[in-house]
């Protein structure tokens, strides 16, 4: 052993500094690797429908329903096993609820916690005791362990077991046990959970997601572009701040800034009422149906267009100081005859839906007018001040990128940029081209400088390339030609509107392509998968989610209620565990009050995409491959120890 080894040796003697204790440690790590391999789940696009994702969260993506299936077997009734998923999925709502129909409280409580043990032991198989003691809740652990410790049907230990439960209810102490115990099956559930990005824009809840996700046990998130403008506008980025107002207002959800985030719409509003005064906005009726006032409809309508507008001039402000951007044919304001109200684009005149443009200056069209400048300078300090924002982008900081591999799969919210011909896109930062995993690594490097770099340059060009990765055409979020907000909103020609997909599409199914993506990230092509989100799936169509023979799948089914008309279904999520890995395709929930009342569910058709020939253990995963290395530097170190080169504690 040289010097170096055996300073590090002498560092990991402090955790492990007798023989007896590196040895037990190599004993429990060697035995963690032979358990099962725990359930990793994958959802995708979940643009802020926080109740139909808190559902998953707390049924484990069907796996909850599972461990009762495999506790109770045929014992129970359907309808009692639906009461008693319900009661585990809404602990709280359902206890009061059901004990408002009963006569006898302790007999309920004396025939319900056994079977929520029966469950709370079946989830728990496949993890080691310390793992479990682990997860319990501080305040009924002490309990929670001797029921699971014990078995109800051994003579020797029944009356102990009865008489756990008898103080439990005697004190007072039942409810409280059946939450503790419920959330424990939660968390026992889902071992690892990935989001492959987009948490914001569209649904009225990403903060109640980012909450949750917040305080769950084992989470990453690949971003998503919808991610990644809001956290460019959490840096003041301008182009992103735009964005993140004007799509919230035209989705009606406009409460997702001023009461989730504290950031204070007054000055844009009266700004917008008196702009925009008379002005019909005929072009930016909002999306959906938001459930608002007519009043509120109408506001919603003018700060819409309000900040379009804004968005229009200070993208074009962007696009002239980043040239290396190439974004130069996304600056339309100047194409426009203000007189005629009219557009030409690539030698074609259209005539504007919308020919109201009292703020813009056709002879200087992208400079901002001295009130929407002090709207601007409002929102930048607004969104950099809103501590409930900075956390949730710090949280993704921490706990996110743009992609990561995981036991063989390359999770990624778009794609690898690709050329016609499947070649890796070389795209233009800053000067320097990149491709493939080279590609990722350097924006990611960006998007953190555009956060912590102490350099004021360095910071901005950071922030900017969020806004770029928004809308980039070689951004690996974006994955698009162009983005057509302009002509959406007032070119009636589909023609212009047309957004083309990146190459990645249009050769998913090529199986030498997609090996030449694993090997660009140092994957094995024969055994890897990517999995990615972004583009819903058309399932009613009959689109396939499993794409290059199972190489490829997009998981993106429609959490957002506005896709779902597209898909014909209510999201995907992906679960791995130790039998497999299997789709599950997901229908509407209809409310969280509907499930809890009417112990409605979300049923899902669960689809095979691989079955293991043997059972997967932990040994068999990227853990695995960790925890080996881990016996390796502990029987180093008691080599170390027997040899006398360093000493015991």
């Amino acid at each position: 052993m040289d010097e170096n080894e055996l300073h590090y040796l002498r560092l990991l003697s402090r955790q492990f500094p007798t023989t007896a204790k590196a040895s037990t440690e190599i004993v429990n790590l060697h035995a963690i690797m032979n358990l099962p391999k725990g359930t990793e789940v994958f959802a995708s696009d979940i643009h802020g429908e926080y109740e139909a994702f808190s559902h998953l969260l707390r049924n484990g993506s069907g796996n909850v329903r599972t461990r009762i299936e495999e506790a109770f077997g045929d014992t129970l009734s359907d309808d009692e096993k639906t009461q008693l998923a319900t009661l585990i999925y809404y602990p709280e709502q359902k206890v009061d609820l059901l004990l408002s129909q009963v006569d006898d409280e302790d007999a309920w409580y004396a025939d319900v916690l056994p079977k929520l043990v029966a469950v709370c032991r079946q989830a728990s198989v496949k993890y080691t005791r310390s793992k479990v003691r682990k997860a319990m809740p501080e305040d009924y652990k002490y309990v929670i362990e001797e029921l699971l410790a014990e078995s109800r049907h051994d003579p020797i230990k029944d009356a102990y077991y009865s008489a756990i439960i008898e103080a439990v209810i005697r004190t007072g102490s039942a409810r409280g046990l059946i939450i503790a115990m419920s959330l424990l099956i939660h968390r026992l559930a889902i071992d690892q959970l990935h989001i492959i990005g987009d948490v914001y824009d569209r649904g009225p809840y990403p903060d109640r997601i980012m909450n949750a996700l917040m305080g769950y046990h084992n989470v990453d998130v690949q971003w998503g572009n919808h991610d990644i403008v809001w956290m460019g506008a959490a840096t003041g980025q301008r182009g992103c701040i735009a964005h993140v107002v004007r799509n919230s207002a035209r989705y009606g959800n406009l409460s997702i800034l001023e009461d989730a985030y504290g950031i204070n719409m007054l000055p844009l509003a009266r700004f917008a009422l008196e702009a925009y005064a008379d002005d019909p906005c005929v072009a930016f009726g909002l999306k959906g149906n938001p459930n608002l006032r007519p009043d509120e409809i109408d506001l919603n309508i003018k700060i819409q267009k309000a900040m379009a507008v804004i968005q229009f001039k200070v993208e074009g402000q962007l696009i002239d100081e980043n040239p290396d951007f190439d974004l130069e044919h996304r600056k339309l304001l100047h194409l426009i005859d203000y007189d005629k109200g009219t557009i030409c684009i690539k030698g074609t005149e259209y005539e504007l839906i919308d020919k109201v443009m009292p703020t813009i200056d056709p002879a200087d069209p992208y400079r901002l007018t001295d009130e929407e400048e002090a709207v601007m300078l409002h929102l930048e300090q607004s969104f950099r001040k809103s501590e409930k924002l900075q956390r949730h982008m710090r949280f993704f900081l921490e706990n996110g990128a743009l992609y990561k591999i995981v036991n063989g799969h390359l999770l990624l919210h778009a794609c690898v940029p690709l050329n016609a011909d499947g070649s890796l896109k070389e795209v233009n930062v800053f000067g320097k081209t990149y491709k493939g995993r080279e590609l990722y690594d350097v924006l990611d490097k960006y998007v953190r400088a555009g956060f912590y770099s102490a350099d004021p340059a360095e910071r901005k060009r950071g922030a900017d390339l969020m806004w770029w990765l928004w809308q980039g055409e070689g951004s690996p979020l974006f994955a698009k030609s162009k983005m057509a907000t302009f002509e959406l909103y007032l070119v009636p020609d589909k023609a212009a509107r047309k957004e083309e997909k990146n190459s990645f599409y249009k050769l998913i199914e090529n199986e030498e392509v997609i090996n030449g993506i694993f090997k660009s990230f140092g994957m094995d092509p024969d055994t890897s998968r990517i999995v990615c989100g972004h583009v819903p799936v058309k399932v009613k169509d009959g689109e396939d989610p499993v794409k290059c023979g199972g190489k490829v799948l997009c998981i993106d089914g429609g959490f957002s209620r506005a896709y779902q008309g597209a898909t014909g279904i209510a999201g995907f999520t992906l679960i791995s565990n130790s039998h497999g890995v299997f789709l599950a395709a997901h229908e509407p929930l209809e409310s969280m009050t509907a499930a809890v009342v009417k112990e409605l569910d979300i049923h899902s058709q669960m689809r095979e995409v691989e079955r293991s020939k043997r059972r997967v253990l932990v040994g068999d995963t990227d853990t695995g491959t960790e925890l080996r290395e881990q016996i390796a530097d502990l029987e180093r170190l008691l080599e170390a120890y027997r040899r006398g080169l360093i000493p015991e504690g």
